[in-house]
């Protein structure tokens, strides 16, 4: 099983991880413009406003092999508590294990520890496995909630 650190996204492990993440979605990226690149502002990822989570294969382990965050955003129009989800990322050696899954789980409940009463998040049609698991997940398709290019789909879910 996997374990879940709370850290910052300035902290060492975030940035590895983080890199590793845009350079993969970079050299995979279907556009011809290309993907966008922006790293997380820090400030959006702690308590009670978000927070960031490494995955580690054992308990106590500094060995990272994935990531992903909540952030609070503007509520929705209906007045939901709006949490975003980012940056979910494995390394390719520990996919298939359904960690993202588990991953996925353990920030949709801190998000809601923080209020939230919906969580959202986008991605590209390209990412088949991610979009795949948002739907198992319970997540449905909705309308843009902002203009990220590197998106051509999001998800809402009532937490």
């Amino acid at each position: 099983m996997p374990e879940f650190t709370a850290v910052s996204v300035t902290d060492a492990g975030s940035i590895t991880l983080l890199t590793q993440y845009f350079s993969d979605r970079a050299s995979t990226f279907p556009a011809a413009g290309g993907y966008r690149t922006t790293f997380p502002t820090p400030a959006q990822f702690v308590a009670p406003n978000g927070q960031f989570l490494l995955v580690s294969e054992e308990p106590g382990s500094r060995t990272f092999v994935g990531c992903g965050g909540v952030r609070r955003i503007e509520d929705g129009a209906d007045g939901a508590v709006r949490f975003e989800a980012k940056h979910l990322w494995l390394q390719p050696q520990v996919r298939g294990r359904g960690w993202g899954s588990l991953l996925l789980a353990e920030l949709e409940k801190r998000a809601s520890a923080f209020g939230a009463t919906e969580i959202v998040l986008d991605t590209n049609s390209s990412l088949e496995a991610a979009g795949a698991l948002y739907r198992r997940s319970g997540y449905v398709d909705v309308p843009p909630y902002n203009d990220n290019p590197n998106a051509t789909n999001w998800y809402s879910k009532a937490l």
